[in-house]
């Protein structure tokens, strides 16, 4: 018998220079796309800075909502989608973000793909990602289609407006992080 799984999409705006420069270019309310194993987005992967203070190096990185980049901008905006997915699925998600963990060294960021998104010229550089582009990418990897175009087209955008997503929380990411723990202070 094959077991369902859940996974999380994790879509944030946290009002970085960065951020605000894709949402002035794009008018869409989220800027960001991660991707996480477990509600309480303690497995929670992306792109992005590999330093909270510095935004040009960025790389693959494992996020946390509570520290890090977050802690550095506390009234993000988020929206958090979940996924069912099978148990096929979930092994192959698993064995790919292993992959991306045991190489992380290699991963930069694919800056110049951002600009491909704009001309709508797919731009893919080997070991380099934008955040949406790697959650597309590892989703397709992992059998799990969500978009008919290239990873490397992708966008928060997408994300938002997929109908196999389920939206279920929207507002400040720190909010979420408060309803956890009184959720589980309860069951």
């Amino acid at each position: 018998m094959e077991k369902n799984h859940t996974i999380y999409i994790l879509l944030t705006h946290s009002g970085s220079l960065l951020s605000k420069c894709i949402n002035v270019y794009t008018k869409e309310p989220y800027t960001h796309v991660s991707i996480a194993l477990d509600m309480n987005l303690n497995e929670l992967y992306s792109f992005g800075r590999i330093y909270p203070s510095n935004p040009i190096i960025a790389g693959f990185v494992k996020e946390d909502i509570m520290n890090g980049t977050y802690a550095r901008f506390p009234n993000t905006k988020c929206a958090i989608y979940s996924l069912k997915i099978n148990d096929f699925q979930y092994n192959r998600l698993k064995k790919e973000l292993y992959r991306f963990k045991a190489n992380g060294y290699k991963y930069g960021y694919n800056f110049i793909g951002l600009f491909g998104v704009i001309l709508n010229i797919p731009i893919e550089r080997r070991y380099n990602y934008f955040c949406s582009q790697f959650v597309a990418t590892l989703l397709n990897s992992s059998k799990i289609y969500l978009f008919n175009k290239p990873p490397a087209l992708v966008s928060p955008r997408d994300f938002r407006k997929s109908k196999k997503l389920n939206l279920i929380y929207e507002g400040r990411l720190k909010r979420y992080s408060y309803k956890l723990k009184s959720y589980s202070k309860v069951y």
